[in-house]
């Protein structure tokens, strides 16, 4: 099916399941329809799978999104507790079309509780509360990631996805790999032909590159990347600087935490480090995935500055991931955002497009990883293999099987397609945006940065008129903590907030008000208001987020 099908398809407001080979065209068919949504004043959200497929299309994971978190079920108990988010029934509420990419990480019963929560605040007993679903990916990509034992199940085989009977649109046109061998592999290995092609991959074992002085490597284990980005940072003479992460709260949350955190419990740096940032930080420039190298050690507060590869120069200070459990925080962390990437994992590759790829295929795992990988290439001649196994090429028999059924469903929704006339589609089109209670002329969409920065230190500036907690605006802002308080200090440098206005935010507990003496005094003696010097000094509890918090109540 063609991109411009997919696209008409899409406008009609049916369900769809958006697929096709890696460099299809799925981000451009969804971006275009995203902007058309817009466009007609439709509220759509954005979801991805995964943290890193979020990022690339400027998105939240489907978890945090629907409010389910880690769970991949919820009893009744559960499910009321979260029907007693408020701002959760504002989000389900004005949503009228959902979007989830990367779908083949998605579960069978995580796709079913995602259905079940959409009704239940939707009040509604169709699939997914009767909002649009536009669910996107391919699943012979990474499958969903499940723990020792149990059977992998993919979103297709959910009851939700039977009774949403999404129509299939199974782009074929190709955008990102060159004509020629590479791309004729990937064909040969969804289809299941792990031999054709075999010679010309065993080719590019030890390739040496020519005119390329850093491909990208890749490679399928933790170790590895790990062992790699070590000796790296072993040849750079210079100063190490490290940074310990910081845990507050329950023992095997923190654990459990510290786990899922991309950062490291240690990060090792040097001057020179290739490195890559683990948290969205879109003030400040980057997002989880973000690429760049080490060009400085900032004097002021001892972090460290980089130079992103596409030339910004961004400071990077600790951030904080958490568990929370309503208002209650249960856990949390706290790291400089950043971890060395020299060597990536094949799982944090997923939605990239690489001109020089290092490969070691050796110890693939499970189905998908050689697929994913070698697609990660623009060309066969951009590909160097350090190692290689044949099993590296098997995608899962279930998932090859399905794809044939997603190709004929595909061909039938196309050929319907094509006996309408552009004037129905039209039709079909206009009725489905009166639907939404959007608008059929194009609304005026504000273009500047710098005017949508300034309306969101306005709503920030509303909630804290209503007193709400810092918590309580993280939460209905879809902000971090952090964030908050960054807002609030910019709109009391300003003048539009007064130091009155946030008197209530301040805490009464002892600790705090021991950091604010600290923080006083540092300020009485230096006239400087750098929050490291001020959490060397304070209690081993104390956090970066109880040092900015108390940074609101300095006596200036």
């Amino acid at each position: 099916m063609k991109q411009a099908t997919a696209l008409q398809i899409l406008k009609t407001g049916a369900n769809v399941f958006l697929t096709g080979e890696p460099g299809a065209g799925k981000t451009y068919v969804l971006n275009q329809y995203i902007e058309y949504l817009k466009d007609h004043a439709v509220e759509v959200a954005v979801t991805a799978s995964t943290g890193i497929a979020a990022t690339h299309i400027g998105g939240v994971t489907i978890h945090s999104w629907s409010g389910i978190g880690i769970k991949k079920s919820l009893n009744a108990q559960e499910l009321d507790a979260l029907e007693g988010r408020r701002y959760l029934w504002k989000r389900y509420e004005k949503t009228k079309v959902l979007i989830i990419d990367e779908i083949s990480m998605l579960s069978s019963d995580q796709f079913d509780t995602i259905n079940q929560v959409c009704q239940a605040f939707k009040r509604n007993q169709k699939p997914f509360g009767g909002m649009q679903l536009v669910v996107v990916g391919d699943f012979f990509q990474l499958p969903p990631v499940t723990r020792e034992g149990e059977e992998q199940k993919f979103a297709f085989e959910s009851e939700s996805w039977k009774s949403l009977k999404p129509l299939v649109c199974y782009l074929s046109e190709q955008h990102r790999q060159d004509e020629g061998s590479l791309l004729g592999i990937l064909k040969s290995m969804r289809r299941g032909d792990i031999e054709e092609g075999f010679s010309e991959l065993e080719d590019r074992l030890n390739f040496e590159f020519e005119d390329v002085v850093r491909p990208t490597k890749l490679y399928t284990h933790n170790a590895d990347v790990d062992q790699i980005n070590i000796e790296e940072l072993d040849k750079i003479k210079g100063e190490l600087s490290s940074y310990q992460m910081l845990g507050i709260g329950k023992a095997d949350v923190v654990e459990r935490l510290k786990d899922s955190c991309l950062s490291p419990e240690v990060l090792y740096i040097k001057l020179g480090s290739v490195v890559m940032c683990t948290k969205n930080n879109f003030e400040a420039g980057f997002v989880n995935g973000t690429l760049g190298e080490v060009t400085e050690i900032c004097k002021e507060t001892g972090y460290p500055i980089i130079t992103t590869n596409d030339g910004r120069e961004i400071k990077i200070e600790p951030t904080s991931w958490s568990v929370e459990d309503g208002e209650k925080v249960l856990a949390s962390i706290e790291q400089v955002p950043l971890r060395l990437a020299w060597a990536i994992t094949v799982h944090k590759s997923q939605g990239m497009s690489l001109d020089a790829v290092e490969l070691d295929l050796s110890k693939a795992f499970e189905y998908g990883q050689g697929y994913v990988a070698l697609s990660r290439a623009r060309s066969l001649d951009g590909l160097r293999l350090l190692g290689f196994s044949p099993g590296a090429l098997v995608v899962h028999p279930r998932v090859l099987k399905k794809d044939e059924i997603f190709h004929k469903q595909s061909d039938q929704v196309a050929d319907y397609v094509a006996t309408k006339t552009e004037k129905e589609l039209e039709e079909r089109h206009k009725e489905f945006i009166v639907a939404c209670g959007g608008s059929l002329e194009k609304v005026a969409r504000n273009k500047d940065p710098y005017a949508d920065k300034i309306s969101t230190f306005e709503k920030t500036k509303q909630l804290v008129s209503e007193e709400k907690t810092i918590n309580e605006i993280a939460v209905e802002r879809e902000l971090t903590k952090e964030t908050v308080i960054s807002h609030v200090e910019k709109l009391l440098e300003s003048g539009a907030l007064l130091q009155n206005e946030i008197e209530y935010l301040r805490p009464k507990s002892k600790s705090f008000k021991d950091t604010l003496v600290l923080f006083q005094n540092h300020f009485n003696e230096t006239k400087e208001t750098h929050l490291s010097p001020v959490k060397n000094k304070a209690d081993s509890k104390t956090s970066y987020f109880d040092v900015r918090l108390a940074r609101l109540f300095l006596e200036k």
